[in-house]
Formats: C-alpha cells, structure tokens, sequence
C-alpha cells in the first residue's frame, strides 16, 4: 500500500488582533469573546484616563464645564464617546451572554453562534443609534 503523505498544516505565528477578527475565519462565539476581553480592557484603561478626569472638570466649576463641552462637541471627542459607547454595549451584554452560558442556557453550539452573533450586532445597533444622536443625525 502506497503510503500518502500527509499535508502540512498551516502555521499561524505572531497572531494579532486583526488577525484573529479579519484574516482567520472565527466563529462569532469567539469573535463575540475576543471583544469581550477587548471592550472589558477599553473600559479599565478609560475609567483613570478619561471617565474620571472628565468627571472630575466637569463638576469642578461652570466655566470647566463649558471647556468640557466644547471638546465633546469636538469631532476627536466624539469619536472617543462613541468608542467608549460601543466598548459598554459590548461588554455589558456580552456579560449577559456568558452568565447565561453558565447557567448552562444556550451552550449548544448552534445556540452559542446564534447569541454571540445576536451581541455582536445588538452592540452595533446600539452604537449606531446613540452615535448617530451623538454626531446631530437625529
């Protein structure tokens, strides 16, 4: 009997993180629990850089609060809200994703494509929504 020869493997070294959401097909259970790490990290290095410095101008004095709001009606700003907007739609119900999960609703394979999809796109909706409000669509 001949013998085949087996075909090499493809090997991914030095994955980054556009690799791992563009280039190498991902179901969208693992796409949805990739931006879960990735929303929840946006959001813990936004709370001492952004959120609570912010914050802190704008009940500072009237005058720090109009200095505020002029920067949030700044296109760059909006854009960092609308950032910040997504990470916390993402985050928060990717979060209802896994603790339905482990309550063990919804773990079969189909039904975990179909909620990590369903997050995936409840976070886009949302962020098109607020942000169209953000940026005067609406």
């Amino acid at each position: 009997m001949a013998e085949s020869t087996p075909k090499p493997r493809q090997q991914f070294r030095n994955i980054g993180a556009a690799d791992l959401l563009l280039h190498i097909k991902q179901p969208p259970a693992a796409k949805a629990s990739f931006l879960h790490r990735v929303s929840g990290a946006l959001l813990v290095l936004a709370l001492p850089l952004v959120i609570v410095p912010l914050f802190a101008l704008s009940v500072e004095s009237p005058a720090t609060f109009a200095t505020l709001k002029g920067w949030v009606n700044n296109p760059a700003g909006k854009i960092v809200l609308l950032v910040l907007m997504w990470a916390y739609f993402h985050h928060f119900f990717a979060g209802i994703r896994f603790l339905t999960l482990d309550l063990h609703r919804g773990d079969s394979r189909a039904a975990s494509q179909r909620s990590g999809a369903l997050v995936i796109g409840i976070a886009v909706l949302l962020t098109i929504v607020f942000g169209s409000k953000l940026f005067g669509l609406w």
